[in-house]
């Protein structure tokens, strides 16, 4: 919690008590205004509103694609299931570094560099961790329950959508809070596919006003804050919901 602190500290400081020597832990005098400052200095809300865009529609993705696919995986019987999921976990492995250039080449082939798309797309086609979770849920979840929605008629679409995902709706959170946080902190994403200043994330704005304003540390420290904020909120609310999603035994008790 040490550099939380004195990252809130250090926002609410006016600049002649940050380069005391020795340094104080609390402000002497709190400047709000440091706040107000900081989205007057930079187009704060622009890239607020960018960033809560791509964060949408990737925890949209991967809340669809990964409990989606996760539910073949473990409840429809196919030749190969457990051959094809072995080789799901074995992409773990793969550093994101490695598949970094030819996923740039690729999306700058099909024209959609400057966009939103390479930030959004993959998220509709699964996260190998995330799938795991997912089937460890659906496992535990008995088999009598989708059997006797077949006999009534149901599709597995039906049976996905109406009765497993309400009943593993901590995992579905978890995967959810997983998704928003790498979205919204997303940092080398943005700096690769974006260009235009206009589409910049918070990410992307904070380092422009680092190189802008290297001096103002109780502004960068205000803006790193708000950028915090979102993140610290969800959890907080959250937090009940991400500890039964790691318990892979809780589709069973609900």
């Amino acid at each position: 919690m040490s550099p939380i602190v004195w990252m809130i500290s250090t926002s609410l400081k006016p600049m002649s008590e940050i380069v005391r020597i020795p340094p104080t832990l609390f402000p002497k005098e709190i400047h709000w205004e440091n706040y107000v400052e900081t989205i007057k200095t930079f187009p704060f809300f622009r890239y607020a509103l960018n960033t809560l865009f791509i964060t949408f529609f990737v925890v949209i993705g991967n809340v669809l694609s990964n409990s989606f696919i996760a539910y073949g995986f473990a409840k429809i019987s196919f030749p190969g299931r457990n051959l094809l999921f072995s080789l799901v976990l074995t992409t773990m492995m793969i550093p994101g570094f490695v598949t970094m250039i030819p996923q740039y080449v690729l999306f700058s082939k099909i024209g959609w560099v400057g966009t939103y798309l390479p930030l959004i797309v993959p998220s509709f086609f699964g996260n190998a961790f995330s799938i795991f979770i997912m089937r460890q849920f659906y496992m535990s979840i008995s088999n009598e329950l989708v059997e006797a929605a077949k006999i009534d008629g149901a599709n597995h679409i039906y049976i996905w959508s109406r009765l497993m995902i309400p009943l593993t709706k901590p995992a579905i959170i978890t995967i959810a809070i997983g998704a928003f946080n790498g979205a919204w902190n997303d940092f080398l994403g943005p700096l690769l596919y974006i260009h235009e200043e206009s589409m910049y994330t918070l990410q992307i704005g904070l380092k422009t006003f680092q190189s802008q304003a290297t001096a103002q540390w109780n502004y960068l420290m205000a803006g790193a804050t708000l950028v915090l904020l979102p993140t610290v909120l969800l959890f907080f609310f959250a937090q009940r919901y991400f500890i039964e999603g790691m318990d892979l035994t809780a589709g069973s008790k609900g």
